[in-house]
């Protein structure tokens, strides 16, 4: 597999060494790298940084941009790489080819091979814990990060999803008024090459979203969360998260559908559904629906539109592949205070 650096990085190894500018709005140890893509031969740029070689093996965190962002996106990946840094973690934020409004991003074959190109070329330059590499996203990084626990369960011991798209043409459908597409539609449209409204575009949506994969996630620790306010104070329905959770769970553990949507339109836990065991983790935002099949968790929350890091990252560090999923976190770590807003 080819993975070549273009611009050095400034880390403490000596296989890496300082030429490349800091980026605005991020702590100034972060650093640009480009990765030559082994699906179009392109480069294609990272934000990476690394501990100072010990010789020990340690986790890589992968922190993914939002929807209408890239790689330098000031919101999620500072936060994220502040806790990589906190703990000793190697850390890299892929462009996946950038926001989803081109046939190149939203989930495309080229956008996913970027992420384990990215994962790779970590490996190949640091002593990276193969057991402990961990994803995160949330809204379009949420979506990605869904897909990407369907399409390579192989990598990841942790895939921390948050307020993510899990079909893209129910969602251009969310997002269409009185017959005019709003932006997000707008979006979908300019990477299908119009709307999900002939058989080949159709199939293309289906390609690009979570729920045509998620059933090869089974064997990952996947925890899908969701704010219960969102698609109303946000942009993407609570019933994706839940829907993506039927996708990868059995069939006696699937939540049935027509429940999920009365939830999601009243609000209200559905009869039967049990209410949520408190965590604190969720300081302020409580629990409201809760429910875990193998390795997979479902998390709807009082929330909207947004990702909590102190139960994503704590959550995340607790995981190793191919062991048992430690739901549980008995002491959690502080989040850094600098830069925590969710600005999806």
């Amino acid at each position: 597999m080819r993975c070549s650096l273009f611009l050095t990085l400034s880390f403490s190894t000596p296989l890496l060494h300082a030429q490349s500018q800091s980026v605005p709005g991020w702590p100034v140890e972060a650093k640009t790298i480009q990765v030559v893509s082994t699906a179009d031969n392109s480069p294609q740029p990272s934000i990476a940084w690394l501990p100072a070689d010990d010789g020990q093996a340690r986790p890589l965190l992968v922190g993914l941009h939002t929807w209408s962002g890239d790689y330098r996106q000031s919101s999620n990946g500072p936060t994220f790489l502040r806790w990589a840094m906190q703990h000793g973690w190697h850390f890299v934020a892929p462009n996946f080819r950038g926001a989803n409004h081109t046939p190149a991003a939203l989930g495309s074959d080229l956008a996913v091979q970027d992420i384990v190109d990215a994962v790779n070329f970590m490996k190949k330059n640091a002593t990276v814990d193969a057991d402990r590499v961990y994803l995160i996203g949330a809204s379009g990084g949420g979506h990605m990060s869904l897909l990407m626990a369907g399409r390579h369960p192989e990598i990841w011991a942790g895939v921390s999803a948050w307020v993510g798209i899990a079909d893209l043409e129910t969602w251009h459908g969310e997002h269409v008024k009185a017959g005019k597409p709003d932006k997000y539609a707008r979006d979908i449209e300019g990477a299908l090459g119009g709307p999900p409204d002939s058989p080949e575009r159709i199939k293309d949506a289906h390609q690009r979203s979570p729920q045509t994969w998620l059933a090869a996630a089974s064997s990952v620790a996947l925890d899908i969360n969701h704010g219960v306010h969102d698609g109303r104070a946000g942009s993407v329905p609570f019933r994706h998260s839940l829907l993506a959770f039927n996708s990868v769970v059995g069939e006696a553990d699937r939540l049935p559908v027509a429940q999920i949507h009365e939830f999601y339109d009243t609000q209200k836990l559905p009869a039967g559904w049990p209410a949520a065991t408190p965590d604190p983790l969720y300081e302020g935002k409580p629990v409201v629906f809760r429910k875990v099949s193998g390795k997979t968790r479902i998390t709807i929350f009082d929330g909207g539109h947004e990702i909590l890091y102190l139960p994503s990252l704590n959550w995340l560090a607790q995981q190793r592949r191919g062991k048992p999923v430690v739901w549980t976190v008995e002491k959690p770590d502080p989040i850094s205070s600098a830069n925590t807003k969710s600005g999806l």
